[in-house]
Order: C-alpha cells, then structure tokens, then sequence
C-alpha cells in the first residue's frame, strides 16, 4: 500500500496517454552508439516544425523503446552534425545520453523500474519523450516513512520524494552557495523529520542564528543568556580551549591542570579529607570525568603548590595559570560557564533542556552561537557533539538524536592542521559510528572543498544546491556514482530553491525543486529583518550598540567569592591564639611550608609576614586584627587590574 503522503505522486502522468497525435511529437529519434553506460542519438529536425527541436533539452530524461523493456536516459550534451544550423534545410542533431535504469513489467502485469540494466539499446532503437506515468515509476518511493520534499524539474506533475529513516540513519549532508536556500532547505527536511519519527531530537548548532524563527512551536531555542553549560562538563582539552583562548597551552600549565582537577573533584564530594578513601577511588577521578568542582578549590590548591618550598622553579607558572583562571571567571561572555548556578550538580537538567527528554512538543533545540565568544565555540561545539552520542549510546536506542551543523567546514576543515580536534573527534565518531546507536548527522557547508572529505564521504544522502567553485563541484562529483556523473554539470546553472539530490534516500539521482514554505516558517536572522525598515545610520543609537559589545554587566560572581573565602579558611587550617596548626602527614613529613594567609590572592603582601627560606617554626599571627579585613578585602577583578597585562602569558 502505498503512503498517504505520496498518493498524488501516484496519480501523476495518467494524463499522458498515447495517441496518433502526442506518438508522433515523442518521437526524436535512433541510436547510432551504445556502450556500457552511455548512447548517442540521431535526430533529424523538420524544417516546417522548427518547434519540433524545442522537444529536447540538456538535463531531461528520455526513454528508449526496446519493446518489452524501456530504457531511462539522461541527457547531457547535444549538438549539430555540421558546422552550422541551416533554416531551410533539415538538421541531424546528435544527443549524448547516460544511461539510468530500464522500466519493466513484471508477470502481474505491474511496471517496476530498476537502475540495472540486462538489455541494452540496439543500434536504430527509437529514442522519444519520456512518458510522465514512466517518471513516477523512476522516482517513486513507497517505503515507510518516504515523503515528498519538493517536485522534480522536468515535470512539476511528479513529486521528488525522499525516504526520511534512510537519509537519517546514515546522514545527509546539504551543500550549496550562499543565498541558494540551504537554510530553507533544510528547516522543511527537518519538519518531515519530526513528522514522521515521534523519538527524533533534533539538536540544531546555528551559528548566525536563523533557525529560531524557522520553528516557532516545535522547537526551544538557547542563547547565551538562556544557557547554563558547566565547565565541568568539559574535558581537559576543551577546558583549556577556553583558559588559552584557542592558542597551544603550554605542556607545563596543562600538567598542573592534569593533577589538580582530580584533587578538586575529590574536594567538592567531600572525599579529601577522608582517612579510609579506598585506593579505587583515587583513580575513578580524573580531569575528564564530568563531575562538578568548584573554581575556588581549584585555585587553592595552585595556591597551596605556590606555597611549597620545593618546586621553586615552577611558581611562576602557577601563577600565570592562577591569572588565566581568574581572567576567564571574571570575563562577562563566559557568564553560561562560571555562573553561581553551575557550582551544583546540574548535568541532568542540562542535558534535559539541551537534548529536550522530555520533549514537551518542542522535540528541536536550537543552540544559537552567534553571541558565544569565538575562541570558546569549538569547545561548545565539542561538548554538544560528545553529550549527543554519549546520550544515544547510554540511552540504548531510546532516543533517536539528529545534530545539525551549519557551517560544518568550521568543525571539521580539510586541513588537519585547522580546527579544534577534540569538535573534530566528537563529529566524526557520530558520522561512523552514530547509525548503530540512534545518533545522526546532518552537514550544511557552502564549502564542501573545504570540509574533511571523511566526513562527507559517511553523509549516504546529499542534496546539492548550486555550486560555483570547480573544487567545490568535484568534491560532489566524486561522491556521486559513476553511471550518474553527468547530472553534477548542472551544479552551476541550478536556480534558488533547486538540488540534485542523490543516495540512499533517493531511488535515483534527480534533479528537482523544494517545496516553498509559509512566510511564518522561513528562517531569518534575529534583529536584522524586523529593524531593517527602522534604524538607519543617522538615527541608530551607538551607545547601546557599544554597550552590548563590552558586555558590561558581568556575572554575579558573589557565591564563588563565598565559596573561595570557605575552601580558603579550611585549607588554612584551625587557628589557634599561640601559632599555626598544621598535619604534618599532609606535607610529605614536614619539607613543606604550612599554608598561611599570606600566600592567599586576597592578602596584602605588604602587611603579612614573609616567609623565612627554612624556619624552624613558624611565625605566629597577628591576633590583634581578623584576617579578611575591609582594607585587605580587594575584589578579584581589582586584583586584576593592578597586574600587568604581559603578566597573563607565559613570556618566552
């Protein structure tokens, strides 16, 4: 039975009969060359009906009458046998043509098409018109879960279907030149989407935020002010994407990282200071388990290291480590990062609200990156893609999860040279192993040169939109298959709205044209298209424009300050009126120096006592006044202002 959706592509073409009249336009011609994959054929025009001509164009199929079989073709080159046209004379045409499939009946009585070929044309078959019943033979797609997405070229009677499970399972990919209409493109694959699969998630990573006003009821869409991403949540490496802003860090500073961050996950479940922590449990933690820690206990622990006698020669990488820390919690556009609100254990509202489980009817979330500072997307990217196929692998088959990436040739370039690895990891794990476990993959580039060929190559269905660039066309040509080659030499000359769509999806390689969508469904920009009629140059307000970019008001960074003032007073120790007290057991036997206030970030240095190179004992407090007074409490982002900038970079 046949899908309710595709019902009027069934309909198409019964129009087209046979009759003395339409038999004598749909013939063109006969065969004078076959090989394997390609024929050539001679027509001879009428000079009375010069219209007769006009029957034939590059890009259309024909079909070849071989009796009991017909033979599809596609044309892709034409021209005179001659060196000029005459307007008197008849002209012979020559018209090269590939071969696609032949159109059989089977014992029922019932025609099929196949792409296979067991006869092929004999030399003066007649070649003529294509019938329209023979075109929804070709294109049709009765499997569960096809649908229509648009109409082919040649006849807007047939519909261009495409087999929605296959095309998931194993990816698509969606390329095209700037403004040719990918984005529409693909917000109507992604409405058939999530008609046709109640489990799918859709994860879209929109970098010029225009897939909000696409999906107005069916989707949730997250923003920097809407986001709370942990940086827990991350691993070592995107961690220190962010602190190092996208450069190499320094082997040095990542080993500090290394240890610590263990240690500090250990201090946030309260495991520290346990005498009976089982040896097991020293190694469950390392820096790239998600679980929560605080940036206060991370940075006690550096200044517990700074501390110590021993290691002299590595405190001033300590402290240029300690600046990066500090300037990255203080810096207002990593708000979705350092919040008060990500100090807890908040992974499963984050992935609830990410990957929408439960959906609540709005199955898309659509991660907007225009407003996530540019050194810091790669990690974003990074983190989405691993939770994603973390979630379907852990789910086990549960939840079925698409992630969109626009712009894909950001991820994962051609150059191994370029990119983040980690976003490049993340990304091709889910294009070769996402089929087994629910995860899939959409690509969207206008570069498919520029893009890893890796992960183009596992994207099974592609729609090709136009394409200028000859790199960009040879890209699509080596993906496509051989008896089908000609249909890329169309790439250039494809109008807005039009793809050659070819793969696993698709019966076969067709050229056709989207389905328009309502106006309320397109998707746009934020603020560019509602303002564009109001605000011009002369009366736009710059201030507002300047404040934004400055981002000046900064994240409520007071719970971390209470948080650090905690972890300080504990890793100080108990005091007592006669002098420090310390467990010498927790410093190697007594080589270190105890932890004193002095050694504190938020400490006046001027009024604290120095250190001695070896004392004997060590210095007893002032009692006299408390430690955290009003002169010596500074903020964290004054303590910043008064380092030199060079001071925040490890000088060479």
């Amino acid at each position: 039975m046949l899908n309710e959706d595709l019902q009027t592509s069934a309909k198409a073409g019964n129009h087209d009969r046979r009759d003395a009249q339409t038999a004598g336009n749909r013939m063109l011609g006969r065969v004078i060359f076959c090989s394997g994959s390609k024929a050539r054929i001679s027509v001879t025009t009428d000079s009375a009906n010069p219209s007769f001509a006009q029957l034939w164009s590059v890009g259309r199929l024909i079909s070849i009458d071989l009796g009991e079989t017909r033979v599809a073709a596609l044309t892709y080159a034409m021209n005179v046998d001659g060196p000029l046209w005459s307007e008197r004379e008849p002209n012979t045409l020559l018209i090269d043509v590939e071969l696609l499939g032949e159109i059989y009946s089977t014992p029922e009585g019932i025609e099929q098409f196949t792409s296979g070929i067991t006869r092929y044309p004999y030399l003066g078959a007649i070649a003529h018109r294509i019938r329209s019943s023979d075109l929804v033979r070709i294109y049709e797609n009765s499997a569960r879960g096809s649908c229509i997405i648009g109409q082919l070229s040649q006849d807007q009677s047939v519909d261009a279907i495409v087999n929605i499970p296959e095309m998931l399972s194993k990816h698509f990919a969606v390329v095209g030149s700037t403004g040719v209409g990918k984005t529409t493109a693909v917000t109507l694959l992604l409405n058939k989407a999530i008609e046709k699969d109640p489990k799918l998630r859709v994860l879209v990573l929109d970098p010029h935020n225009e897939f909000a006003a696409a999906f107005p009821n069916t989707s949730v869409v997250i923003d920097t002010d809407t986001l709370d991403l942990p940086f827990w949540l991350m691993k070592l490496e995107e961690f220190t994407e962010v602190l190092f802003r996208g450069q190499e860090p320094p082997a040095d500073e990542l080993d500090v990282l290394r240890d610590l961050i263990p240690e500090a996950k250990r201090a946030f479940r309260g495991t520290d200071a346990s005498t009976m922590r089982r040896a097991s449990e020293k190694t469950a933690l390392t820096a790239d388990t998600p679980v929560p820690y605080r940036i206060a206990d991370l940075l006690a622990l550096i200044d517990e290291r700074i501390g110590r006698l021993e290691g002299r020669g590595e405190k001033p990488v300590l402290r240029t480590l300690k600046l990066r820390i500090m300037a990255a919690i203080n810096d207002p556009r990593y708000h979705f990062m350092f919040s008060n609100s990500t100090i807890s254990d908040t992974i499963m509202e984050t992935v609830a609200h990410i990957f929408r489980v439960p959906g609540d009817g709005k199955p898309i979330s659509v991660f907007q990156l225009a407003g996530i500072p540019s050194e810091v997307v790669n990690s974003v990217a990074s983190v989405l893609c691993r939770m994603a196929f973390e979630l379907a692998l852990w789910g086990q088959g549960s939840i079925h999860t698409l992630v969109v990436c626009e712009e894909a040739h950001r991820y994962v370039p051609a150059n191994p040279g370029l990119g983040f690895f980690p976003t490049r990891q993340a990304i091709a794990r889910i294009a070769k192993e996402g089929r087994k476990y629910g995860v899939s993959l959409g690509i969207i580039t206008q570069r498919p040169g520029e893009l890893d060929q890796t992960i183009l190559s596992q994207c099974s269905t592609v729609f090709a939109m136009r394409l200028s660039n000859d790199n960009d066309q040879e890209i699509i040509r080596s993906a496509i298959s051989n008896s089908s080659t000609s249909t890329i030499s169309f790439l250039s000359s494809l109008g807005n709205g039009e793809a050659i769509a070819f793969g696993e999806a698709i019966n076969v390689p067709m050229r056709m044209r989207f389905n328009r969508l309502p106006p309320h469904m397109l998707p746009k920009a934020n603020g560019i298209i509602s303002h564009h009629h109001e605000d011009v140059p002369d009366n736009v307000d710059l201030r507002s424009i300047v404040k934004r970019m400055r981002a000046i008001s900064g994240p409520d960074i007071s719970g971390f300050r209470q948080s650090y003032e905690a972890t300080v007073a504990k890793d100080v120790g108990e005091i007592e009126m006669g002098g420090w007290t310390y467990d010498s057991s927790e410093t190697n036997g007594g080589d270190c120096e105890p932890y004193r206030p002095d050694m504190l970030p938020r400490i006046n240095k001027a009024t604290a006592p120095k250190p001695e190179p070896e004392p004997p004992v060590s210095p007893a407090p002032d009692t006299t006044r408390p430690f955290f007074t009003n002169e010596t409490r500074s903020s964290i982002r004054e303590t910043l202002l008064k380092k030199p900038l060079g001071s925040l970079y490890k000088k060479d």
